[in-house]
């Protein structure tokens, strides 16, 4: 049991290590922008695919916005992937094809497998660019970023490019203000650390890209992850492919509105984050592959951030029995885990990430709700430990993965 809590301790201090050295390049090391500035060139074909299931609140918005984006119309094509919608999606969707002739192409599955990835996977026969751009349906892209997307697939070895995320409903409730400097600190600092450093930053499942022939070679969408994306970055870098991160390139979504329902949305990450890492973490670390040893180091811990909620609450736990066992020369190590344990739930590191995305975005009066995040931290690391035991028990039972569609908010139009 002692040795475990030095683990435990150790581990979480490698993390907050992480989070301050991170903080510490966004805010004076070398930030690279490669591709941000290209805006005249022969611009390539593309396909946009929307992943939409039952979203008749947003996609007239999202198509709406698509229809006006600066790129060459003649190399610009719309696929609206309606996955086995209930509702009035594909009446809405429809409706655009009528509008603008040409330019809209749905795909209206009607069956099949459930979730995005499989979604994605069955319009990927339809699909004939070498540029694929993903957007979700609650996204709002603005005229500029299909070009800047766009831009990183010059270079050869790019397999994948992300933008930012961001909240376009702050101002609705504390939770969405909370989850607006969440993504601040992991994008803003974060992901563009990440890609300062040339590590692993992450392909997203919405405002990204992929090029065809990278993911034809790793074997396409892989139907059975819960997150797509996370299993979709692992799988190019042991490939070779490289993935670009674009802080610039801003696209705006929906967060959650109520606990429940970003309590559901945490859930489905963490079991699909871990999922990933059973399946590549010891490959990416052992296995023969083209990653660095940098990008190695860097992904498996990308890989454990959703393993360290139970970590740290088992941390806690041993350090409470060791203190009512009497452990004297155990008090300092107590006392260094509780400043770390709390330092991963929202203090320090995780604080100073957060601040310093604030301070970048020029909005530091944000930084007054630093302290209410311990809240959604909190509910954070019960929401993710909760799932854990849920896959953990889903494994011994052999039940099937369960894909949970987010709840939208938005009035429809």
């Amino acid at each position: 049991m002692i040795y475990l809590l030095f683990g435990i301790v150790i581990l979480i201090c490698i993390y907050t290590v992480r989070h301050y050295f991170f903080t510490l390049n966004r805010l004076f090391g070398f930030q690279r922008h490669p591709y941000i500035d290209i805006d005249t060139a022969d611009w390539p074909q593309v396909t946009v695919l929307v992943a939409a299931h039952n979203e008749e609140k947003v996609i007239s918005h999202i198509l709406t916005a698509l229809m006006k984006v600066n790129y060459p119309q003649e190399k610009f094509v719309v696929m609206p992937v309606n996955d086995r919608s209930t509702d009035r999606t594909r009446e809405i969707i429809d409706s655009f094809v009528q509008a603008h002739p040409g330019r809209i192409r749905p795909f209206h599955r009607i069956g099949g497998k459930g979730g995005k990835a499989a979604a994605l996977k069955d319009a990927m026969e339809r699909i004939e660019t070498e540029v694929i751009l993903i957007f979700d349906a609650d996204y709002i892209p603005g005229s500029a970023l299909i070009k800047q997307l766009v831009a990183p697939f010059f270079d050869p070895e790019v397999g994948g490019v992300m933008g930012r995320v961001v909240p376009l409903n702050v101002g609705t409730n504390l939770l969405t203000r909370l989850l607006d400097l969440e993504r601040a600190g992991g994008y803003q600092v974060d992901q563009q650390a990440r890609m300062n450093l040339r590590l692993v930053p992450q392909h997203g499942g919405t405002v990204a890209g992929v090029r065809l022939s990278a993911l034809q070679e790793i074997g396409g969408w892989n139907d059975n992850s819960l997150t797509e994306d996370t299993d979709l970055t692992y799988r190019l870098l042991l490939a070779g492919w490289k993935t670009v991160y674009q802080n610039r390139s801003e696209c705006y979504e929906e967060v959650p509105e109520t606990w429940a329902v970003r309590i559901k949305q945490i859930m489905r990450w963490a079991k699909g984050h871990n999922q990933v890492l059973a399946t590549y973490g010891l490959r990416l670390l052992f296995g023969k592959h083209l990653a660095t040893f940098r990008e190695r180091v860097d992904g498996l811990l990308l890989l454990g951030v959703y393993v360290m909620a139970p970590v740290t609450i088992i941390g806690w736990l041993l350090a409470l029995a060791v203190f009512y066992q009497g452990v004297n020369p155990l008090h300092g190590i107590i006392a260094l885990l509780s400043i770390t344990a709390y330092a991963a739930v929202g203090n320090f590191a995780a604080f100073f990430e957060i601040a310093a995305a604030a301070r970048l975005d020029s909005s530091r009066e944000r930084v007054r709700l630093l302290p209410l995040l311990m809240l959604g931290f909190l509910v954070s690391i019960v929401a993710v430990s909760r799932a854990v035991i849920s896959q953990l028990m889903d494994f011994l039972t052999g039940a099937q993965l369960h894909w949970d569609k987010t709840e939208r908010f938005r009035a429809p139009s």
